[in-house]
This record gives structure tokens, C-alpha cells and sequence, in this order.
């Protein structure tokens, strides 16, 4: 996610109750706070995932693959408005999360980040990259993407939570955009 200059962000209790603060992202949050990210899982009917390139000279993971969308919320936004808007920035897609849910929260050192997934077959030339921030995209296996993992070339997720998020693509709460 490339840094946008003064970006305001929503800052959260550890509860995830809204503190009516906000603070300037990637500047330290104040003690006690934190912050709003997501992530969008795509997977097609192969059970493949659509992975996405990092630019070279974005600030976080330059030139790493990485899950499907990512990014953080920024002040005003929702999980679902984030999830929205990040997956139409990057990728040019436009999907409804009004009713989505995330399949998974992880709970990191400053923040929550969501995690929802989504079962749509994508023709890779339909995709409309964020230039800035999106570099190529591919469908990949779980296989795929461990071994990218062991070879350095996607960013260090922890492979049981990406072994979990291909568990969870054909589970509840799995937003079936094909089903639209």
C-alpha cells in the first residue's frame, strides 16, 4: 500500500470501539491504539487464488507477491467500504460487500486486519491495475504460493493462515460473487 501523503486514519481501543481519534498513516499511533486493515482473498472455480505483484517502489514488500487486495481504512471507512475500495483501486474490480464478512481477523502489534474471501472466476485481462501499487497479477496454488514463500519472492505470511484462507474459500462466508 503505498503511503498517500496525509492520509487520516480511524484509531481503535482494543476492543475495536472507535476512539473518535484519528492520526496520520504510517506515523506512530498513540499507546493503547489501533488501527483498520484488510485483505480480499480472490479464488476461482480451480481453487487458485489471484495474486498480485507489488510495485517496485512501494513503500511496504516492493516487487513481493502478495494476497489478492490489500490495504488500510482510512478515516470514515468500514471493513466492507475498505474492502470495496481497495479491490476497485488495485485491481478494478467492483464487488458489493454490504453483506460480506471477513472469514478470519488477525490481530497484529497495531492493529485489526480483516480478512474476507471471494469465489469469482476473473479473466486476468479484465483486471485494471493500480499502477502505482499493483505491478502484474496471476492465479496461484497454495503449493504455488508456499514455495514462492520459501524462495522469497511472496511476502512472509504465515503459511497455516494462508492454508486456512484456501480452507475457508468454499466455507461460510465466502462472498460467491458468481452467484450475483
Amino acid at each position: 500500500m503505498a503511503v498517500k501523503k496525509y492520509e487520516i486514519i480511524d484509531l481503535y481501543d482494543v476492543d475495536r470501539v472507535p476512539t473518535g481519534q484519528t492520526a496520520v498513516r504510517g506515523e506512530r499511533l498513540p499507546e493503547g491504539t489501533y488501527r483498520m486493515v484488510i485483505h480480499v482473498c480472490i479464488f476461482n472455480s480451480k481453487g487458485e487464488m489471484l495474486i498480485q505483484r507489488r510495485a517496485d517502489d512501494i513503500v511496504r514488500w516492493p516487487g513481493l507477491w502478495d494476497v489478492s487486495v490489500g490495504g488500510g481504512s482510512s478515516a470514515g471507512d468500514t471493513s466492507r467500504t475498505t474492502a470495496e475500495r481497495e479491490t476497485a483501486e488495485e485491481l478494478g474490480l467492483h464487488f458489493d460487500f454490504s453483506e460480506a464478512r471477513p472469514v478470519i481477523t488477525v490481530n497484529f502489534s497495531d492493529g485489526f486486519d480483516d480478512f474476507y474471501t471471494v469465489r469469482r472466476d476473473v479473466d486476468l485481462a479484465d483486471l485494471h491495475l493500480q499502477e502505482d501499487e499493483v505491478a502484474d497479477a496471476r492465479w496461484a496454488s497454495l503449493a504455488e504460493i508456499e514455495a514462492m514463500i520459501d524462495d522469497g519472492s511472496f511476502i512472509p505470511y504465515e503459511k497455516n493462515l494462508l492454508r486456512y484462507l484456501f480452507f475457508a474459500r468454499d466455507k461460510q462466508g465466502t462472498w460467491n460473487i458468481n452467484k450475483a
